[in-house]
């Protein structure tokens, strides 16, 4: 079944993109959930005059997420927590602490862009994070995890 999207949808596609779905998956959660539409001849048609006028403005965005990337790049991030014996931590590190200690820093990311590798950190060091401004733009993002002075 071929669908339209109309939002991001996780692990599928962006907004406006066509994608192949099996017909259970798109009958029975992306189109009642509103994130999907059928991609007839005529919707297609619309979408790509869509994307056509849309190209212009999208020039804007991108240059805002990467002057957004520059800026992401040149902060240096350490998430002070407590720690127990040795290097193990009391709790974890996840996205959401890292958009919080982003946002001391200065810059305001929405905690669902950000994916920490290997999930949730659960030990002092250094760290990888992604941090997606844009579909084009995805920057790698070093984070540190260090103990919190007593």
């Amino acid at each position: 079944m071929e669908l339209i999207l109309k939002q991001d949808v996780q692990n599928l596609g962006f907004k406006d993109d066509v994608v192949e779905v099996k017909n259970g998956y798109g009958r029975n959660f992306l189109i009642p959930q509103g994130l999907a539409a059928l991609a007839t001849p005529s919707a297609k048609k619309v979408l790509a005059e869509n994307l056509k006028q849309r190209a212009h403005k999208e020039k804007k965005i991108v240059d805002e997420a990467n002057k957004t990337a520059e800026a992401l790049k040149q902060l240096e991030i350490k998430i002070p927590a407590k720690v127990g014996v040795g290097t193990k931590l009391f709790g974890s590190i996840s996205n959401i602490d890292l958009a919080a200690a982003i946002e001391k820093a200065g810059q305001s990311i929405d905690k669902k862009y950000i994916s920490i590798k290997g999930g949730a950190v659960k030990r002092t060091g250094p760290y990888n994070a992604q941090i997606r401004l844009h579909r084009e733009v995805i920057v790698e993002f070093p984070f540190e995890v260090v103990a919190e002075a007593k």
